[in-house]
């Protein structure tokens, strides 16, 4: 049986590296991607997800355009990090596929009537889709079979601010993790937070691991971008690698088990401020709202990733 998934991307680099990841399981079919603004502006996300989804052999998946900026404020990229299209250096030719005549939350809420609990919701961006998503459809909580959210820092050194994601709404990450905590204690989303995914670093060394040859479209799309992702992380002091955040949260939304998790109640910090945006645990509360990642073995991510992602680009190639 393949596990319907819906995702909805900010596509940025490690955004796309995600998207390659769940095209390349044959478990799972991806049913639809909403494009949020975040990394890049909206537009530009949509275009990304287009030509993505026909290079890997997957026009016909539908793609929407969804929110532009946050439920509250103005909207901060990231072209720094992800490039001026959010792909690095990689160029794709544009997609011939056309945008679904609906919007991202409305997507949400047809694909998981389309699917009553048996849709996986992925979300690698910020939360404002979602959070549109659930005005119309308070009842989505029970609807999906799992929600997997790329979001937060909960301890270490960047759990005292806002991570990208959640900075970039934290009005709508607050509704989202209200949600699921009053109506969903069976269905908790699983949490990835950067002081999870920071465990998973690409390194050149591990992408040359691929089993496909390097003028591969795939293997090419994921060298051009990770190579920007490279550069930027080492020009802020990280080394040459790359964090694979979205990619990580892309193998929780399908295997659970690759991490361990921990409940909690998180609160999101809405006012204004310096810390506006940072997600703060509760460790041991009543009434939790999250499953929060705390434990990832990166071999076991790696050796799934290679192994996937080789397989899939020798049979696009």
């Amino acid at each position: 049986m393949t596990l319907p998934v819906f995702a909805d991307v900010d596509t940025g680099v490690d955004d796309a590296v995600a998207l390659v990841y769940l095209l390349a399981n044959p478990g799972a079919r991806l049913v639809g991607v909403a494009s949020t603004g975040g990394n890049v502006a909206v537009q530009q996300v949509c275009c990304n997800n287009l030509a993505l989804l026909e290079l890997c052999g997957a026009a016909g998946v539908p793609v929407s355009k969804g929110a532009d900026a946050p439920l509250n404020g103005p909207a901060h990229t990231a072209e720094a990090l992800h490039g001026p299209q959010g792909l690095g250096y990689a160029e794709l030719a544009p997609g011939s596929g056309r945008l679904t005549g609906h919007d991202a939350a409305a997507a949400w809420v047809a694909a998981a009537r389309a699917h009553p609990g048996q849709l996986i919701g992925l979300a690698t961006g910020p939360l404002t889709n979602l959070a549109l998503a659930l005005r119309a459809e308070p009842a989505l909580p029970t609807l999906l079979r799992r929600l997997v959210i790329m979001g937060g820092a909960y301890s270490g050194e960047r759990s005292d601010r806002a991570e990208f994601n959640i900075g970039f709404d934290p009005e709508a990450a607050a509704e989202v993790f209200a949600a699921w905590g009053a109506v969903a204690p069976q269905r908790l989303p699983i949490v990835c937070g950067l002081d999870l995914t920071r465990q998973i670093a690409i390194t050149p060394a591990i992408l040359a691991l691929l089993p496909a040859p390097a003028d591969n479209p795939v293997v090419r799309l994921l060298d051009d971008a990770l190579r920007f992702y490279f550069e930027a992380h080492q020009a802020r002091g990280h080394g040459y690698l790359a964090y694979l955040h979205d990619p990580l949260a892309a193998a929780v939304a399908l295997e659970p088990e690759l991490v361990t998790t921990r409940l909690a109640t998180i609160r999101v910090e809405l006012a204004a401020g310096a810390a506006r945006g940072r997600t703060i645990p509760s460790w041991d509360a009543e009434q939790p709202n999250a499953l929060i990642g705390v434990g990832v073995d990166p071999a076991v991510f790696f050796d799934r990733f290679v192994q996937r992602v080789g397989a899939f680009a020798r049979r696009l190639g």
